[in-house]
């Protein structure tokens, strides 16, 4: 008796690239679902949870980061693979709360290579799986000094003042249960772009997370040029 399929949830804004993920990984034996956005991947999870999260990190509406500090207190069992063309090599970015990473644009054979290898992923890969907290990320317009946050224990929204840090990961304690919290600045593009030319947010404070432009999706298409659509 065969073993059954694993369920492969795809997050990804970009539709050609979307189709083209789904494609690959249903002829390559999985069973795949399909998201545009954090919002409605989260709403595919209330159907049915994945056993695999394959999730970029620049979309607009819930990103791919804030969505991976979400599924990691909400379902540690799913196993996640972070995918973006920001980063380039096979490490797990810093303070996102993935179990393995993908560079876009690189060979398909990388990515079927790790998400066969997602049943060796508990215990080997995220340091969120040794019991440490993932990061919250907030979207904080440039200039704002004052950081609206839930407390992610006692689920209550209080204002922190942001201090001066040269650190990515921020911390501020919950002003009711004095929990700590971790987290991580994302400075929205503005004005806010359109869904389909929608630019990646600047990181800011460090400098491993700041990239030019770079080519993405599958087929290595530039998104950058005055002729990208």
């Amino acid at each position: 008796m065969s073993a059954p399929k694993q369920n492969i949830l795809i997050v990804e804004d970009d539709i050609q690239l979307r189709l083209l993920l789904s494609v690959i990984l249903t002829q390559s034996g999985y069973r795949v679902r399909t998201a545009e956005d954090g919002f409605s991947a989260l709403a595919e999870m209330r159907a049915e949870v994945p056993d695999i999260l394959l999730s970029d990190l620049f979309m607009s509406g819930m990103s791919g980061f804030e969505l991976l500090s979400v599924v990691r207190r909400r379902f540690p069992s799913i196993r996640v693979i972070a995918m973006s063309s920001s980063f380039s090599g096979s490490a797990v970015p810093t303070a996102i709360a993935a179990d393995a990473f993908y560079e876009k644009a690189t060979k398909v054979t990388a990515l079927l290579q790790l998400v066969a290898a997602t049943p060796q992923f508990d215990g080997l890969y995220s340091i969120y799986r040794a019991g440490l907290p993932a990061p919250v990320w907030i979207d904080v317009p440039s200039g704002e000094s004052h950081v609206v946050m839930t407390c992610s224990e006692c689920l209550r929204t209080f204002t922190h003042v942001e201090g001066e840090t040269g650190s990515l990961i921020h911390e501020a304690d919950c002003a009711y249960c004095n929990s700590s919290i971790q987290y991580v600045i994302v400075q929205p593009a503005s004005p806010a772009p359109s869904h389909r030319n929608f630019s990646k947010p600047n990181l800011g404070v460090s400098p491993q997370l700041s990239a030019p432009c770079p080519n993405d999706g599958a087929t290595g298409d530039n998104k950058c040029g005055s002729n990208s659509n």
